[in-house]
């Protein structure tokens, strides 16, 4: 199962708002709701969120 526990914990050590990687960095609704849902991702995604964070992966998934 996959996880994006990381992602939440991660953005809010950076002070990075869903608000803002919707508004600022164009995600789209659909995707925040995927990421809540823990939903699949593109490696797309991935790779944006993590320029982003500037983290790797692992600071943003996680498998179960």
């Amino acid at each position: 199962m996959i996880s994006y526990r990381p992602l939440w914990e991660t953005m809010a050590s950076r002070n990075i708002t869903t608000y803002t990687l919707i508004h600022k960095y164009n995600f789209s609704a659909q995707t925040i709701s995927n990421l809540k849902h823990n939903k699949g991702i593109t490696t797309f995604t991935l790779e944006k969120l993590c320029k982003i964070l500037e983290c790797t992966p692992d600071k943003v998934i996680e498998f179960i």
